[in-house]
């Protein structure tokens, strides 16, 4: 199999804006993760109350690449959606994520690995040429770009034409009776299941709430498959997990360029 022309850690420096100067939302998206690494497995799949690790194996089922596709995992973080890709395909993976101490524990878990490449990269600035990949992932990432229209395009950009994306982030559910519940638990039970893990993961409980609702509020589903059209892709599915608290959507890159 052709190899990727990236090296086995790659390091970018400092994550910048587009403006070229660090944003306050790139600042606290790198600050969040910096102190998150050790226990990072165990607290997501605690503070998403066991249903995290359901979402990522439906958005990598929801991927189908077709087999030895070169998919590039964006947002990596630890390596547990490359993981799950290498478990279930025959592929090769490049993960790229923007903090080095995340990416790290990623490098450290697929040592003995010769299919997987670890980068430290932005999703903004990919450092890849167009059409690379056979396939394309994404988690958690959208809530932490400044521009999100354009991080789609960036993605969509190394994907060849016909082949797949599929993403996961979080959402609110739209019943409000699960609203309610979803609400009370993410103010109250998720800062204090993180407090029971560590200082860093308390702020991480503190944080998810206001700003998974924020993101929901400015890119519900339909405007974010809107925008997954509008970037290039094509037959995009959206998929609530766990009554809307979790979506994955999927598509297929236009053949149309």
């Amino acid at each position: 199999m052709r190899r990727l022309p990236v090296a086995r850690h790659v390091g970018y420096g400092r994550v910048v804006s587009h403006a070229g100067a660090e944003s306050p939302r790139k600042r606290q998206a790198r600050e969040l993760f910096a102190g998150l690494p050790a226990a990072y497995d165990r607290a997501g799949a605690a503070l998403s109350f066991g249903q995290d690790p359901r979402w990522r194996r439906a958005m990598v089922t929801a991927l189908d690449p077709v087999p030895g596709a070169r998919v590039l995992d964006v947002a990596a973080g630890t390596g547990l959606v490359t993981a799950a890709l290498r478990s279930a395909y025959d592929c090769e993976v490049v993960a790229l994520d923007q903090s080095p101490q995340m990416l790290a524990r990623a490098t450290a878990r697929f040592a003995g690995d010769p299919r997987v490449t670890t980068v430290v990269g932005e999703a903004e600035r990919l450092p890849f040429p167009d059409a690379t990949f056979d396939a394309l992932t994404f988690t958690y990432l959208l809530r932490y770009v400044d521009d999100v229209p354009a991080t789609l395009r960036e993605l969509f950009r190394v994907v060849r034409p016909g082949g797949r994306v599929a993403s996961l982030e979080f959402g609110v559910p739209t019943n409000p009776v699960w609203r309610a519940g979803w609400w009370t638990v993410t103010r109250t039970a998720l800062p204090g299941a993180g407090r029971a893990i560590s200082r860093d993961w308390g702020e991480v409980g503190t944080f998810l709430g206001p700003n998974i609702e924020e993101f929901a509020r400015t890119w519900p589903p339909e405007h974010l498959g809107r925008a997954w059209i509008d970037a290039g892709m094509s037959r995009t599915v959206v998929r609530p997990m766990s009554f809307g608290a979790g979506v994955v959507m999927s598509g297929t890159r236009s053949t149309v360029r």
